[in-house]
């Protein structure tokens, strides 16, 4: 290892150890967990509704709820009409991951995954499809990945290599 692969050895480490994003996906980043996210997105509040609408088993769904609880994504409050009930409701913090939902979901479509007939997400009053989740810069310019650099709380430039993918081409 030469030492400018030591140099970015650490700086990549230090920035990693500073980065939220592993404690984010230990909240959010399980399948059920995303899955139950969604479904109080649509409208879901009852551990029935939870449990008969995603077809998971009491005891995972019992434990993602008390996790998101926690993780103050849910909110967990009795329910006035029946009070042997409770009632999950999404919190300002859970409600703040929609749009990591619909890029993820964006995502997803954009690779061919889910199957045909799925529903598409719109805006309530025009009832035309939401716009696509993009990067955009302070001025609300669309940036790419290669537009974008990493920078230290002293707004130095990170020394990262530039990342580097493969654009795909479709055969004629």
């Amino acid at each position: 290892m030469t030492a400018r692969d030591a140099g970015f050895v650490a700086a990549f480490q230090a920035a990693s150890d500073a980065c939220p994003l592993p404690e984010a996906v230990a909240i959010i980043g399980e399948r059920w967990t995303c899955l139950i996210i969604r479904a109080s997105m649509l409208g879901l509040r009852h551990f029935e509704e939870f449990q008969a609408c995603l077809g998971i088993a009491r005891n995972i769904l019992s434990d993602r709820l008390g996790r998101l609880v926690t993780a103050g994504v849910l909110a967990r409050t009795p329910d006035p009409e029946d009070g042997r009930k409770v009632i999950y409701a999404l919190t300002e913090r859970g409600a703040a991951l929609m749009p990591v939902i619909v890029a993820l979901r964006q995502w997803a479509l954009d690779a061919g995954l889910g199957k045909s007939g799925h529903p598409t997400l719109a805006d309530r009053h025009t009832r035309r499809p939401v716009s696509r989740v993009a990067i955009q810069s302070e001025d609300g310019r669309l940036l790419e990945l290669e537009d974008l650099v990493w920078v230290g709380p002293d707004g130095e430039e990170l020394q990262m290599p530039s990342p580097r993918f493969h654009r795909a081409t479709v055969a004629a």
